[in-house]
């Protein structure tokens, strides 16, 4: 199995585990009527498998190994009744634990404190929030289904401060932050494919996370903005967003690169971004502030690869990377440097008639310092245009043929500070509609060692 198989377990170990089975209709040993009692009794690498039912509450896992499964995925609920109470609650949090699995169920309406306050998240990975450092890896999650129908939910499949992890077949909806998080991991180590993200303010969100990462096989639609890798500083530290695959050796918030021909592993490839103009989202007041009608949205990033993907029908840009000053007192400028936009196929962006909406539009200049560097050596090559480009002539001047190329310029940066404002004062923060079903694990028994719910 993929999931033993990540975690180095084998046959025998799987064997040898404890199934805790939670229940609302059965009794014996081993059996549970709540998540969380059955997350309490059960041993390190035993596995917690979930009858079809509506489970109020919140479960904190702190056990390293747990393989948590749902026998259906859209009948095993964990159910936050979108109640906002002063400290705001997660569905399930994994906290500074390696090795856990959740696969087959679905979260839904766990919300903030407020619009800006903390918690608020369906599923958690959280190595150590806020601390700067990595606290847990070996995460895996699959067939999940995260979604918010109030203002209130935070973030839906949320990875933070953890490294070495898989996320497949995957949906998620209705977040005033990100529906899909990966983040505060310099080299993260993980991989996502088969998700499918709606209805939030950002489709997915990664800030400071880079080396070797892949989003690949997704789906980012109906969102106010649809994939935006990110770099913040005082926010899930070390910055920058650092796509280079030695990230992990970098100790600069700004890196240089001298050259368009270097190793990137942060790779956004065959996904589609499709028709991120949705301003009814939630958003919290940061989220509201990010440029909306966006399929790819790069602030201040670093050596990331965006290829072979499907970018179609968002309103303001395909494609807009920018430098982006951040921080308080003293922001942090980072540049937009070292990336690869190539053979991407751009159909029905730019319709808003912005004077710099289109396919691909790139900022770069606004604040070169001898400190900071400059927004250089990215390029676009080999890309199927429909709209226009700013720089115009992108794949000439612009192109990965060149060994380098120069600042794209400074003139979309206002542009930029409009679509910011244009989506803070247009949003009008509305619940989303809950989704339909979603493919369900075809056998959730599979590896299980037999128990009251698998003979």
């Amino acid at each position: 199995m993929l999931v033993l198989a990540l975690f180095g377990v084998g046959a025998s170990a799987a064997s040898a585990a404890t199934v805790r089975v939670v229940s609302k209709t059965k009794s014996g040993p081993n059996i549970y009527p709540t998540i969380q009692g059955a997350v309490n009794a059960a041993a390190p690498s035993d596995w917690v498998l979930i009858e079809p039912g509506v489970y109020e509450e919140s479960v904190l896992v702190e056990k390293p190994g747990l393989h948590i499964r749902g026998m259906n995925r859209n009948t095993v609920i964990l159910d936050g009744q979108n109640i906002v109470n002063a400290e705001g609650s997660n569905g399930i949090q994994v906290f500074k634990t390696n090795n856990v699995s959740i696969e087959n169920l679905t979260v839904r309406n766990f919300n903030r404190a407020e619009r800006d306050g903390g918690n608020g998240n369906e599923i958690w990975w959280n190595g150590g929030d806020g601390t700067g450092k990595i606290g847990a890896e070996g995460w895996h999650g699959a067939y999940l289904t995260a979604y918010d129908t109030g203002k209130f939910g935070g973030y839906g499949l949320f990875v933070s401060n953890s490294i070495k992890g898989t996320m497949e077949k995957v949906y998620a909806s209705g977040f005033n932050d990100s529906g899909l998080y990966i983040g505060a991991c310099r080299d993260c180590q993980a991989k996502v494919t088969g998700a499918t993200v709606e209805n939030s303010a950002l489709g997915y969100s990664g800030t400071n996370s880079g080396g070797h990462l892949i989003i690949e096989k997704s789906i980012f639609r109906h969102n106010a903005a649809g994939l935006v890798p990110n770099s913040l500083a005082g926010d899930d530290e070390p910055p920058p967003q650092d796509g280079a695959c030695n990230s992990a050796q970098n100790t600069s918030e700004t890196p240089k690169f001298e050259s368009t021909d270097i190793s990137r592993c942060t790779i956004f490839r065959q996904n589609q971004m499709l028709e991120n103009n949705n301003l009814t989202t939630p958003a919290n007041s940061t989220t509201a502030e990010a440029p909306w009608g966006v399929g790819v949205e790069m602030p201040g990033v670093y050596a990331d690869l965006v290829e072979n993907n499907v970018i179609a029908g968002n309103a303001n840009n395909g494609v807009l990377g920018f430098e982006f000053p951040n921080g308080e007192p003293v922001p942090t400028f980072f540049q937009f440097s070292g990336n690869r936009i190539s053979n991407n196929k751009f159909t029905g962006n730019g319709t808003s008639g912005k004077a710099f909406a289109g396919d691909v539009t790139l900022e770069g200049g606004m604040f070169n310092t001898p400190e900071t560097g400059e927004s250089v050596n990215n390029c676009v090559s080999n890309n199927s245009f429909t709209a226009a480009t700013f720089p115009g002539n992108i794949q000439g001047t612009w192109g990965c043929q060149h060994k380098t190329t120069p600042n794209p310029g400074t003139e979309p940066f206002g542009y930029v500070v409009e679509l910011s404002a244009e989506s803070r004062a247009l949003h009008t923060q509305e619940g989303q509609p809950a989704p339909g079903p979603q493919p369900t694990k075809p056998n959730p028994c599979d590896g299980v060692p037999k128990n009251a719910l698998c003979k």
